[in-house]
């Protein structure tokens, strides 16, 4: 039997990288009109097992586990402490902005009504970004500009 040396396993490893792809991803986004493209990504790799996990719990709906606000917050507070200038600041519910989730047997997008003129630009990014095969959009008025998350209201 011949063994690898560690300098050659490294090397095959290595080149073996190049081959990983990113598993589909679940979490949320903003989108840039000007730059016509995301920002302030967070998401998190979806494995069938998770999936199979949820479903045999009761819960075949899988959410990125952060908040918009909490982000937009976390980012900018970063970047006044190392006094840089960033897309996060004012109000977050006025940038538009979307959440990838898993439900049972496909991923939706949740997104405000602001993504209908672009839908077929926003799926190219999304796939991209996300990594995923399909999804479906799925508007609804509390991702419209202006409106969050009802903690936001009081």
């Amino acid at each position: 039997m011949t063994c690898l040396t560690d300098i050659d396993h490294k090397a095959q490893m290595e080149s073996m990288r190049e081959f990983d792809e990113q598993m589909p991803c679940v979490g949320i986004f903003w989108y840039d009109q000007d730059e016509h493209a995301l920002f302030g990504v967070h998401k998190q790799e979806l494995t069938p097992k998770m999936v199979e996990e949820a479903a045999n719990k009761g819960m075949p709906f899988i959410n990125y586990p952060h908040l918009h606000r909490q982000v937009w917050a976390k980012e900018y507070f970063r970047a006044q402490a190392k006094h840089e200038d960033t897309k996060f600041k004012g109000d977050y519910t006025q940038v538009p902005r979307g959440r990838v989730t898993w439900n049972i047997d496909k991923f939706i997008v949740l997104v405000g009504h602001w993504a209908e003129p672009i839908t077929e630009e926003l799926t190219t990014l999304i796939e991209q970004e996300f990594s995923l095969p399909y999804f479906e959009f799925v508007y609804d008025e509390h991702w419209d500009l202006g409106h969050g998350w009802s903690g936001d209201m009081k």
